[in-house]
C-alpha cells in the first residue's frame, strides 16, 4: 500500500515533527510504505502523489478539510486516516480516534476501512460542521501564531469579543420541505457531534447519511445567552431549534461571515447537501 503521511510542522505544537521517526516506524511494521510530506496549503498535496492509496493527515479540522477538497479537486478516492494534532480535533472524535499521536498512528496502522458522510456547501467540501453566527467563526478568525501560543484561549478572547457584538441574523431556511423564517444568533449544520468541543448534537452519527441542524433563535443578548448556555448544560430551551435532515437551504440578507470546519465559508445563499459514505477512512 502506497501510502503519504501530510503534517505540518508546527502540528500538535511540534509534536508531530519530533515523533515523525516512530510515526513512520509504526506505519512500515505493518507494511505499509509511507513517505512524509510537509503540507505547503499553497499547493495541492496530491501533485505528483495520484496513486496514493492512503493519506495519513496530522492536523485539525481545518487541514483534514483543507486535504478533503484538494483530493475531490483531483477526483481521487483515497482512504484517510486521522493524526488529531489540532486545537479542537471534532472530527476526529466523531470517528473515534485515540488522541495520542502515536496511539493514533497504531490505531490506523492496524486499523480497517469504513465509509463516512460528507458535507457540501455550494461545491466546497467539509467534514465536521457548516455554521455561522455568534462564536462559530473564533477559529478562522485566531491566527496560527495565536493558535500555536494561546491555544483554546484565543478562542476565548475571540469568543469574549463576539458575545458583545452578538445581533439578530435574519435568515430563511428552508428543510424538509418546510420553510422557517426568523431571526438567528447562530446556526450550525452538523455531520459531526461537536465544535471546540461542545457536543452541540448529541444524536449525530458521522454514518447516518443525515445532518443535524441546530438553530438558536435570537432573544436580547441576556436571554440567548441564557438559552444557549441552558443547552449546553444539557437543558431543552425554547429557543434551539433541533432539525435533521439530508438537503438543506439557506438565505441571508446580511453579508455574514460563514465557517467550514473552521475555515472561512462560502456566501449566501447556501445549497448544503448530505454525501452519505463519501469518505473512506481507515481506523
Amino acid at each position: 500500500m502506497k501510502a503519504i503521511l501530510l503534517y505540518n510542522t508546527q502540528a500538535g505544537k511540534g509534536r508531530v515533527a519530533r515523533h515523525l521517526d516512530k510515526i513512520v516506524e509504526i506505519f512500515r511494521a505493518a507494511n505499509i510504505d509511507i513517505c512524509p510530506k510537509i503540507i505547503d496549503f499553497t499547493k495541492n498535496p496530491f501533485d505528483g502523489e495520484e496513486d496514493t492509496e492512503l493519506a495519513v493527515v496530522c492536523g485539525g479540522d481545518g487541514t483534514i478539510n483543507f486535504v478533503v477538497n484538494k483530493m475531490q479537486e483531483k477526483g481521487l478516492n483515497v482512504t484517510l486516516g486521522i493524526i488529531p494534532s489540532g486545537t479542537a480535533n471534532d472530527f476526529a472524535g466523531a470517528i473515534g480516534c485515540k488522541r495520542n499521536i502515536l496511539r493514533a498512528a497504531k490505531q490506523i496502522a492496524e486499523g480497517s476501512e469504513r465509509r463516512v458522510d460528507c458535507g457540501v456547501v455550494n461545491g466546497t467540501y467539509f467534514v465536521n460542521v457548516m455554521s455561522f453566527g455568534v462564536l462559530t467563526t473564533t477559529s478562522q478568525q485566531a491566527t496560527d501564531k495565536e493558535k500555536h501560543l494561546m491555544g483554546k484561549l484565543a478562542y476565548i478572547r475571540i469568543g469574549t469579543r463576539d458575545l458583545m457584538t452578538m445581533h439578530p441574523i435574519p435568515i430563511s431556511v428552508k428543510v424538509n420541505e418546510e420553510v422557517i423564517d426568523t431571526n438567528a444568533a447562530m446556526l450550525l449544520v452538523f455531520n459531526g457531534r461537536s465544535a471546540g468541543r461542545f457536543n452541540l448534537a448529541p444524536e449525530s452519527k458521522i454514518d447516518d447519511g443525515v445532518f443535524d441542524l441546530l438553530i438558536l433563535d435570537y432573544a436580547s443578548k441576556a436571554k440567548t445567552v441564557f438559552s444557549m448556555m441552558h443547552y449546553l448544560m444539557g437543558g431543552k430551551d425554547a429557543k434551539v431549534r433541533y432539525i435533521r435532515s439530508n438537503k438543506i437551504e439557506l438565505n441571508c440578507p446580511l453579508h455574514e461571515r460563514t465557517d467550514i470546519d473552521g475555515q472561512p465559508g462560502p456566501d449566501f445563499p447556501l445549497n448544503i447537501e448530505c454525501l452519505p459514505g463519501h469518505i473512506k477512512i481507515r481506523i
